[in-house]
């Protein structure tokens, strides 16, 4: 199925499940940038207060010295809020997933996530690394390693026993020879991408979060769904 026909399955879904599908949406985008505000909201990691006045005296700080002067809380709460991400991403994939398949869906979906949250942040961290390492080579390694793993989400929520190693390995498996497709459909949607951009610069957030960002959000979600639900039929075929 091509990805046009995926996006036209996605919106017919959106719109028969409207508007309750878009109050999810809020909920989600509005805990994701709480998040992300508070990780940018906290204390400066680094007693910049002692780096000022060492710079003042005209001494040049070593590295030593730098790192005496981590606020240890303050990582560890960055930390922290980082790693709530992906279990919230793990909750909404959660529900589109459960659309896509006509079961009853719920609020209590986008908290799915903290029921297995080991196992997917035992999927984030590794695949982040992975990522990371073949980004090390190229820019161009990184992003086929990342979309080599990004049905791991997807294998867990159907079928919560597999380990977090056994959900990479078939995602890998998965998406060999498909990886370029998933890239032309998530290119598809710069365009929604940069007019919900303009639109947040343009207007107040608080304004601008219902405009653009809760259409995308399911639009983009359940598209994905779709991707997958294919890959598995062809699989099975």
């Amino acid at each position: 199925m091509s990805g046009s026909a995926l996006k036209v399955g996605a919106r017919k879904l959106i719109f028969e499940n409207a508007p309750r599908i878009f109050y999810i949406s809020m909920l989600y985008i509005a805990l994701t940038t709480l998040l992300s505000w508070l990780m940018f909201s906290l204390p400066g990691n680094i007693n910049m207060q002692d780096i000022n006045s060492r710079l003042a005296a005209g001494e040049v700080p070593s590295l030593a010295i730098i790192f005496t002067n981590f606020r240890l809380i303050g990582v560890f709460l960055a930390l922290l809020l980082l790693l709530l991400h992906p279990l919230l991403d793990f909750g909404f994939l959660s529900y589109c997933m459960k659309m896509s398949r006509s079961r009853e869906t719920e609020y209590k979906d986008l908290f799915n996530g903290f029921i297995f949250f080991t196992k997917i942040l035992s999927i984030f961290v590794i695949t982040a690394l992975l990522t990371f390492l073949w980004g090390l080579l190229l820019i161009i390694p990184g992003i086929v390693a990342g979309y080599r793993y990004r049905l791991a989400y997807y294998i867990l929520f159907d079928d919560p026993k597999k380990g977090a190693l056994q959900c990479i390995a078939e995602s890998k498996a998965i998406m060999h020879g498909r990886k370029l497709d998933l890239l032309t459909i998530d290119l598809s949607f710069l365009g929604w991408y940069a007019l919900d951009f303009l639109v947040a610069v343009l207007i107040p957030l608080p304004v601008a979060l219902p405009l653009i960002s809760i259409w995308i959000s399911p639009y983009v979600g359940l598209t994905r769904a779709a991707f997958y639900e294919n890959q598995v039929e062809n699989i099975a075929v």
